[in-house]
């Protein structure tokens, strides 16, 4: 609270008067990011047109809000354990949603293509590629979102054994 007091401007007084606790900013913040992310991804799957389009719209979802809200991002990763009570359940609901939408496109994904794969590992995996990228991504070496979505999207759907020759054109 002191390091947002400073960065703001506002009084550290002003910051408890108007924001209550750290808890409360934590969970504004999880649950702004979380509607947020959920209502974008809402209207960009509606132009989805098959399985694949709409696993790799999440992707780029996903991507476009963390690069660009990197610091919202540092706080779901390091303070998602600390809600409790209502804060927590509401927060948890949002995940689960957000959550359940990778799952089912994956299984969309799945049953379109007749595989076989542990949706809720391909989801955990996803995730796990995705989540971590405000610790690693440089735009010079990486590329705009766009492009490291659609070279996640690769490396997710084809894995590493795919050569540069094999990848989709864009």
């Amino acid at each position: 609270m002191r390091d947002l007091s400073r960065a703001t401007g506002m009084s550290l007084a002003g910051m408890y008067h108007y924001l209550g606790s750290k808890e409360r900013l934590l969970y504004l913040i999880q649950k702004h990011t979380f509607s947020t992310i959920v209502e974008r991804l809402r209207g960009r799957l509606a132009e989805s047109v098959d399985p694949e389009s709409g696993i790799r719209t999440f992707i780029a979802n996903h991507l476009e809000y963390f690069l660009e809200h990197q610091g919202a991002m540092k706080v779901l990763a390091h303070e998602d354990e600390v809600l409790n009570g209502e804060y927590g359940r509401e927060v948890a609901e949002l995940k689960r949603e957000y959550y359940r939408t990778c799952r089912e496109l994956l299984d969309r994904y799945k049953q379109a293509n007749g595989l076989e794969f542990d949706s809720r590992m391909a989801a955990l995996s996803l995730f796990g590629m995705m989540n971590w990228i405000y610790t690693w991504y440089n735009p010079r070496l990486d590329g705009n979102r766009e492009k490291l979505a659609g070279d996640m999207g690769d490396l997710f759907f084809h894995g590493i054994s795919v050569g540069k020759k094999d990848r989709i054109n864009r």
